[in-house]
């Protein structure tokens, strides 16, 4: 009886429900086996607790989207950094660009008074990189098919399709542009036209005549031996004697380095069509003597940095005993030519100049940033500020009278400065 009653209440219910409720379908009116909750009159104005977390779902996927589109881009620009940045440090040959920095910064160094211009050094570095790296990327893009004929190069960016040519050469002019104009505005002329000059001297001169004949390599050792001159003029504003040991230094140290390099990649170099001395001489004894012979050519580069006031003494005999080491693997190598004594001589090259450069830095002598060779203009300004000099003399450096002649005459020490080349000794009174 009860159920029968219950039943009818139920149907009485749903009947009321579908009056008031003309859209049954609708998501905002939820009835539960035909009873509805007190509030069901209010559910077409508010929303149900259910819909809302449908709608704060929707949302979350939305959002989730964005963060995987956003981390998608992401990832993306990393890869492309990476893999260009990969190339360029490739295509610019990071590690010989950095050794060239080095000495361009050692000759500015050395070209420095007691006070060295950090800020100087840093934008004098970070031209030479530039201008390095441009030269080494056109050397790559002017060597595309010889590179892919080499075991160890045949994976470098163009080669291996990673970067086109069109890429690197924009990327060569663009750096070489960058750095010869950086050096032009922060150092001197004369310092931007080294690095121009080594440029062109490098990628157009030394690349082509790789394939021509075997004296690219004395090309290529002239190429080496201008950054530390670059240095120094950018520091000294100008180019004179004793500014030539260092660059003397590599120009000499260069030829092993690259005799032994060449014996060891005598078979890539001939793979890839290079004109190397080290192909022609099947004993390998001539590639072994001119190697020798420019260790020996090493030796009395200590002595005149010292003589000349670059060094202290004691730089003269580290340099010696260093010379005379890297000597002994070039005697070696030229007793016995096998690869393991080729290599080792490669090692000390490899050892020597690092070693050599510290030994110059810290035995330097403050007061060497003199130029030995004035220009016209200062020549000038001494001439014509010469009658208010002697108005200034000092009681050491008054005029006197020669005995011999009865002429008034200068002092030895006032003649020595103004002399067009300051490193000759001082006159002595009997010259008079």
């Amino acid at each position: 009886m009860w159920r029968t009653s219950l039943s009818l209440y139920s149907k009485r219910l749903n009947s009321l429900s579908s009056k008031l409720n003309p859209y049954p379908n609708s998501p905002f009116f939820h009835f539960n086996g035909g009873l509805s909750s007190s509030s069901h009159l209010y559910s077409s104005v508010i929303p149900k607790p259910s819909h809302s977390i449908k709608l704060g779902l929707g949302f979350h996927r939305l959002s989730q989207l964005s963060i995987d589109s956003s981390s998608s881009l992401s990832r993306d620009l990393v890869a492309a950094v990476s893999h260009y940045g990969g190339c360029y440090w490739e295509l610019s040959k990071a590690r010989l660009s950095l050794l060239v920095v080095a000495t361009s910064g050692t000759g500015y160094v050395l070209g420095s008074g007691q006070i060295i211009d950090l800020a100087g050094l840093c934008w004098t570095c970070a031209g030479t990189m530039m201008v390095a790296a441009s030269a080494n990327s056109l050397n790559q893009v002017f060597e595309i098919k010889n590179d892919a004929k080499m075991k160890r190069t045949m994976q470098r960016p163009l080669p291996s399709g990673r970067l086109t040519s069109g890429h690197a050469l924009a990327w060569a002019s663009t750096v070489g542009l960058a750095g010869t104009g950086l050096l032009a505005y922060q150092a001197n002329a004369l310092a931007a036209g080294l690095a121009a000059s080594n440029l062109l001297l490098y990628a157009f001169v030394y690349t082509p005549m790789k394939q021509l004949h075997p004296v690219n390599t004395w090309v290529g050792a002239v190429v080496g031996a201008i950054p530390p001159l670059l240095g120094w003029a950018a520091a000294s504003g100008g180019v004179s004697l004793n500014g030539m040991i260092l660059p003397a230094a590599l120009y000499f140290w260069q030829i092993p380095h690259f005799m032994a390099l060449a014996y060891l990649c005598r078979d890539d170099y001939a793979a890839g069509g290079y004109k190397m001395i080290s192909l022609t001489d099947i004993s390998g004894r001539k590639t072994a003597l001119v190697a020798l012979r420019n260790c020996l050519y090493l030796i009395p580069v200590g002595y005149l940095a010292y003589q000349w006031g670059l060094t202290s003494g004691w730089f003269c005999l580290e340099s010696s005993l260093l010379t005379l080491a890297i000597g002994g693997t070039a005697m070696s190598f030229y007793l016995n030519r096998s690869t393991k004594n080729a290599r080792r001589m490669f090692l000390a090259s490899l050892v020597y100049l690092p070693v050599f450069m510290s030994g110059l830095m810290f035995h330097r002598l403050h007061d060497n940033w003199q130029n030995y060779m004035q220009d016209d203009s200062t020549t000038a300004t001494v001439s014509s500020s010469r009658s208010m000099q002697e108005s200034e003399y000092t009681e050491s450096e008054k005029p006197f009278k020669n005995p011999a002649t009865g002429k008034q005459v200068r002092s030895p020490v006032a003649y020595a400065s103004v002399a067009p080349f300051p490193f000759l000794p001082a006159p002595s009174y009997s010259d008079y």
